[in-house]
């Protein structure tokens, strides 16, 4: 049966991003240990509002772990202490009465701070955007069945499609890179007939796109992997880094 806690949240706080930030402590009695994480932070803010104070700004959208927009570095992880969940999914039952718990937002020079707990992660968007797309004509929609695909391709290209683009893998990993997140996005589409007309372009424009936005890179610590709320395999970036290199060698 969930009981009630009280806990103790410092949480980062900045005015914007050229400002100097820092954390605040703020204490809360009561909260049911039902209660979402998302939910806490909602309490808070509302005694936050209630104390003519300004509310801690935070991320969210579905709450159903689909988004990856509840980005927040919980405690020395991405995501918070529990497995391959989100932040929306993380439940107070997760922490002891009497507990003081970190919050903070994504620590990565590819996500800047816009303000307390949110950053910019467009930098993924413009990423996906080099080449993250399978070009076609227009025209009927053709029956997905008149292209036969091995069952263990088809496997492979969804699990490396369950990323949601959140980040925590370039938030937990010590030099920033976004490679475990380009690796996925190239591989549910290098895995498939669809993608492999444009496989050699897709490679060099994503890789040079991650590389000119500030991302790090990989030396095979597998945080992102270890901290991936949708268990992103890193074998994704093997393929990446071949997918890469036979593209070089095309030119």
């Amino acid at each position: 049966m969930d009981k009630n806690i009280n806990i103790t949240v410092k949480v980062w706080r900045q005015k914007d991003r050229k400002t100097k930030g820092g954390f605040e402590s703020y204490q809360l009695e009561g909260i049911s240990q039902g209660s979402s994480f998302l939910e806490m932070l909602d309490i808070l803010n509302e005694k936050l509002v209630n104390e003519g104070k300004e509310p801690v700004f935070f991320d969210h959208d579905c709450r159903e772990g689909i988004c990856g927009m509840c980005s927040l570095y919980i405690d020395g992880h991405p995501h918070g202490p529990d497995e391959s969940i989100t932040t929306c999914q993380l439940h107070m039952r997760k922490f002891d009465d009497g507990a003081t718990i970190t919050i903070e937002p994504w620590r990565s020079a590819g996500f800047p701070v816009i303000r307390d707990l949110v950053v910019d992660r467009t930098a993924y968007d413009k990423i996906i955007q080099a080449g993250g797309f399978v070009s076609v004509n227009t025209g009927g929609v053709p029956d997905g069945n008149t292209i036969p695909i091995p069952k263990k391709d088809a496997d492979l290209a969804m699990d490396a499609a369950a990323c949601i683009g959140c980040g925590a893998c370039a938030a937990a990993c010590k030099n920033g890179s976004a490679m475990l997140f380009v690796s996925a996005k190239v591989s549910q589409l290098a895995l498939l007939p669809q993608g492999r007309v444009e496989a050699a372009r897709r490679a060099k424009a994503m890789v040079a796109k991650m590389d000119e936005l500030g991302f790090g890179n990989c030396t095979n610590t597998r945080a992102c992997e270890a901290e991936c709320p949708k268990d992103i395999s890193i074998s994704n970036i093997a393929r990446l880094n071949r997918e890469f290199i036979k593209a070089k060698l095309q030119d």
